[in-house]
């Protein structure tokens, strides 16, 4: 399947976030408000494809961000790459919902692994990288596996904007 001008997410989850799982804190929802202009500038750019990890924490607040300028704009894809099959087996209830109604909103699906292995997480982030010409990157400054993914872009060359999370 082949889509126009990709951007591609990394970020956080939950637990690295100043406000963890609270979404209601008013860091988080100011967080947000500034990811979705930041989206809606990169599709003004003449991005028409975004590629999200799809784990818990900032790769669904993109998604969403996605969703909600899709609402507004024709054109505009999401495609959800997920490390492995299962990957929502054992997070809470309402996280998997999230996670089921996002899938549903996708445009395509990328499985890198059937089953989970020690690598699964770093080769979805490259993954997103190698089809993707901006990194939007959610980042507070912490070691990681987001640290890791803004490097590999850093070394393919990837346009790259920081969304400092503070």
């Amino acid at each position: 399947m082949e889509f126009g001008k990709s951007c591609c997410f990394t970020g956080h989850r939950p637990a690295k976030l100043p406000w963890g799982y609270n979404e209601n804190d008013p860091m988080c929802v100011g967080f947000k408000e500034k990811l979705c202009s930041v989206v809606e500038a990169v599709c003004e750019s003449g991005v028409t494809h975004f590629i999200c990890g799809m784990a818990l924490g900032c790769d669904m607040y993109c998604a969403e961000a996605v969703i909600a300028l899709r609402k507004r704009r024709v054109g505009i894809t999401l495609e959800a790459a997920v490390p492995y099959d299962g990957q929502d087996e054992r997070w809470p209830a309402e996280s998997r919902k999230r996670y089921r109604d996002i899938l549903m909103e996708c445009d395509a699906v990328h499985l890198v692994s059937n089953r989970y292995t020690p690598t699964c997480m770093m080769d979805r982030n490259r993954y997103m990288v190698d089809k993707s010409s901006i990194l939007i990157a959610c980042y507070g400054g912490k070691s990681g596996g987001t640290w890791n993914t803004i490097k590999y872009a850093m070394d393919r060359d990837l346009e790259i904007i920081r969304l400092p999370i503070t």
